[in-house]
């Protein structure tokens, strides 16, 4: 698939904003005043920034209020009624703690489960589709909640849980990279399969169906070597989790600006580990072209 900047730009971002808000809401920390304001400023500019860049890749942004319309078959209609409604109770919560002094236990729980359930229906777009394997699997809605987990931890200062979160993620990651890299072949998909002349026996292409690109080609077949996706899945492990676990392991009360270091080697590493995530999905359009 190919990988496209704003997409990756949401996922990541909206992601680390929606795994603080989460955290707020359970009081993890419990903040007032100044201080809720600077966390809520933190994590609304992360999720309502990375949902205005997701905007860019529709191809007309001023039709996206129409995503919202399909909430009983869209997975993406979903997410956007979810993102707004989570939003709305959160800033409700956060308004109270900033200029009141006040917390609503029952009110920022419910924002915090909505908050998770937004970016499980985000991860929802991707795991839906049987004609990407390696998306198509558990294990892609489980990573997105733990990426916005840990990065919500550690902007929310909770050194600690994001050190078991951050190592949690590296071993569920490894193991997802090494199942995916053989789903695809496991379907049995093949180009016999996608031209439907398998009874004919082995297919070959003999010339491409057509002699220029299309939409297909440019959204849904990318080729990547395999020495690039191994060395940027090394720096989406190294910068994304295991950095910034080392550097939480340093100090159980970690201070401000190691918080922000980690935040931010982290919030690399999950660049990169998206940038892969769609640059080595297959999709099984593919096999008709001959591209994979």
């Amino acid at each position: 698939m190919h990988p496209a900047p704003s997409v990756i730009f949401f996922s990541t971002l909206s992601g680390a904003g929606f795994g603080l808000l989460a955290f707020l809401g359970i009081g993890m920390p419990v903040v007032f005043g100044w201080e809720a304001f600077g966390h809520y400023f933190v994590a609304y500019a992360l999720a309502v920034g990375g949902l205005v860049a997701s905007t860019f890749h529709l191809g007309n942004p001023k039709n996206a209020i129409k995503a919202f319309s399909q909430w009983k078959t869209s997975w993406l209609s979903r997410e956007g009624i979810m993102a707004v409604a989570s939003l709305l109770v959160m800033g409700l919560y956060a308004a109270s703690e900033i200029f009141l002094g006040l917390r609503v236990p029952w009110l920022g729980w419910l924002g915090a489960a909505m908050s998770l359930f937004t970016v499980f229906t985000t991860s929802m777009i991707y795991a839906q589709l049987k004609t990407v394997p390696r998306w198509n699997h558990p294990s892609t809605p489980v990573l997105f909640l733990l990426y916005a987990l840990a990065g919500g931890a550690i902007l929310a200062g909770n050194g600690n849980i994001a050190l078991v979160l951050l190592l949690i993620t590296a071993a569920l990651q490894l193991l997802a990279w090494r199942a995916g890299d053989r789903r695809f072949a496991a379907r049995g998909s093949t180009i016999e399969t996608a031209t439907g002349l398998g009874f004919m026996g082995k297919v070959r292409q003999f010339e491409p169906p057509h002699t220029g690109s299309n939409y297909l080609l440019r959204e849904m077949v990318h080729v990547i070597g395999r020495k690039h996706a191994r060395t940027l899945r090394i720096i989406a492990i190294a910068a994304g989790l295991l950095a910034p676990a080392a550097l939480l392991a340093v100090t159980p009360e970690a201070p401000l600006a190691l918080l922000a270091l980690a935040g931010a080697l982290h919030l690399a590493g999950v660049f990169a580990q998206r940038w892969l995530f769609f640059a080595e999905a297959e999709h099984v359009v593919g096999l008709y072209y001959d591209r994979r």
